[in-house]
């Protein structure tokens, strides 16, 4: 049976919690013990890089179950295991969590020095960034006089 256009668009889990608990977690089983090298939050839902890209997973897979032929090929091989293998990492989002002892906050953001000021642009405004200051500005008269020399 076919589904109708309007069929297709009609997601099959409400949301990525929905997807992860009853989908996602069935179908990509693995060994996440402390003895293992794959490693599991059960508190994902506390680490914002596992909820974007577990996010992403579940958006690729609602798409990709359209396609009838290779879709889910292509959803496994570009999606879900590329994300999946980061997830599931030792030295990834859950590095410091375990099935066993739950859920450790203990990774903090990337370290970050601002760029200087009008470094770049801001699209909303359609602004240009700043021309950069010359590294070696020499006057204008110099660079006159050395660009009639060249044509001699």
């Amino acid at each position: 049976m076919t589904e109708t256009p309007q069929e297709q668009q009609i997601p099959t889990y409400k949301n990525v919690v929905e997807f992860v608990e009853n989908y996602l977690s069935v179908v990509y089983r693995r060994q996440v013990s402390d003895l293992s090298d794959t490693v599991w939050c059960p508190e994902w839902w506390n680490h914002t890089e596992a909820i974007a890209r577990l996010d992403a997973v579940w958006r690729a897979w609602e798409h990709l179950r359209q396609d009838g032929a290779t879709g889910m090929s292509v959803w496994f091989l570009d999606h879900a295991d590329k994300h999946m293998a980061v997830l599931l990492d030792p030295k990834g989002p859950f590095k410091y969590c375990s099935v066993r002892n739950g859920h450790k906050d203990m990774l903090i953001p990337l370290p970050l020095t601002a760029p200087p000021h009008g470094m770049f642009s801001n699209p909303a405004d359609n602004s240009e960034p700043a021309d950069p200051e010359p590294t070696d500005p020499e006057p204008a008269e110099n660079l006159q006089s050395a660009g009639s020399e060249a044509r001699r």
